[in-house]
């Protein structure tokens, strides 16, 4: 299986509206498209995905513009590693996109990445990190990036 984790793209902390239903600035915006763009390029097209309940993670994932299902879930905003760990394992599917927030899903690419990637940003796992990994071949990083390697 391929697991695509993704970290929610920028969000506005201008609006004064609570955590959960604060949704992504005009750079996050820009983010999620150009990650979506990028996902088609290098062929890592998920056949579902599971989403925090959040509304930046709900926007990041509709501006990725994927075809896939998703399922949108309360559980998973500011979900720790293992309750990310225990939707993925009951969720089926060849490639699986992931769009979570921090620090659960970066606690969780840690954890499950036997050789970190040779990337400045890749243990603070800023807005709009996304790791590809391969699951079939242990956890082996097939690619890393964050919306500022994308211009």
């Amino acid at each position: 299986m391929k697991l695509i984790l993704m970290r929610h793209c920028k969000s506005d902390w201008s609006t004064g509206q609570a955590d959960e239903d604060r949704p992504l600035n005009k750079r996050g915006r820009g983010a999620a498209t150009a990650l979506g763009d990028w996902l088609r390029m290098k062929g890592h097209l998920p056949s579902a995905a599971l989403v925090s309940s959040a509304t930046r993670t709900h926007e990041t994932f509709e501006r990725l513009r994927l075809d896939c299902p998703a399922t949108f879930h309360d559980s998973l905003y500011l979900a720790e590693p293992i309750v990310i760990l225990d939707h993925i394992k009951s969720t089926p599917a060849d490639t699986l996109l992931v769009v979570g927030h921090n620090p659960g899903i970066a606690e969780l690419v840690d954890g499950l990445v036997p050789d970190a990637p040779n990337h400045p940003r890749f243990f603070d796992y800023p807005t709009g990190a996304t790791t590809v990994l391969d699951m079939t071949a242990g956890g082996t990083v097939l690619d890393f990036i964050t919306p500022r390697d994308l211009g």
